[in-house]
């Protein structure tokens, strides 16, 4: 399917209009999994022209983001990522473990970014960073399309090493599906019940009478209307 490659007109704008250099793209995934971390990365990628294919990680086939992930890797001025673990996830909620992840993200680079491209309408982050959302930022912005890229395969690969544990584990399947909702997914939770990796405030164990009484309810007012001004959706 062809697509239109991503640019430098958000990057060079922010540099004009805010003195920014340093700029970070961010992007997350994992976001509407039932087992896993949320998982942002944060790039730095400059003004260079980028690697060729590079766009949304969600338009590429498994194998081009493989293989672009080891051009990416060379090619970023620098990247890091950060991750909310489902504990985290089930006691802040989704809003506010992101920002936590993206936090962790941009504090392990190497140099502190003067400017945050974020993808999508909501500003999960705040201040003190200096925050331009970007709808469709994954697709649009260079920056932005390397992180979206490295995040998820990073991710992917951490979620298959997961699934090799044993122990009842593999039955999950993590290594293809990667904490999301599958068929093999759903039978396995119906069979086993959740492993340590699962989200236990998600709404899936509603539909799972064995379970059920696993769920957790978050406690803080404060992570609910968080999560209730964030936007939840689903990043395959």
């Amino acid at each position: 399917m062809p697509y239109e490659a991503p640019t430098h007109t958000v990057e060079r704008s922010l540099r004009a209009t805010t003195g920014a250099k340093v700029i970070a793209g961010v992007d997350e995934v994992g976001r509407g999994a039932w087992a896993g971390p949320v998982t942002v990365c944060a790039a730095i990628t400059g003004l260079r022209r980028p690697p060729a294919g590079l766009t949304d990680s969600k338009l590429l086939t498994h194998k081009r983001r493989d293989a672009l992930l080891d051009v990416l890797e060379d090619w970023v001025t620098a990247y890091a990522l950060g991750h909310a673990s489902p504990e985290e996830i089930d006691g802040l909620g989704m809003t506010a473990a992101l920002r936590l992840a993206a936090e962790r993200a941009l504090e392990a680079l190497p140099v502190r970014p003067e400017a945050v491209i974020l993808d999508g309408k909501h500003d999960y982050l705040g201040p003190p960073w200096r925050v331009r959302t970007v709808i469709k930022g994954d697709q649009s912005c260079v920056s932005v399309a390397a992180a979206s890229v490295i995040a998820k395969v990073r991710r992917d690969r951490m979620m298959a090493e997961l699934g090799q544990q044993g122990g009842g584990i593999e039955d999950f399947a993590f290594g293809h599906n990667a904490g999301y909702p599958s068929p093999v997914h759903r039978a396995a939770l119906e069979e086993l019940g959740p492993t340590p990796y699962h989200r236990l405030s998600w709404s899936y164990l509603d539909a799972l009478p064995r379970w059920r009484h696993l769920k957790k309810v978050r406690r803080s007012e404060e992570s609910m209307e968080l999560e209730n001004g964030g936007q939840l959706g689903f990043d395959f």
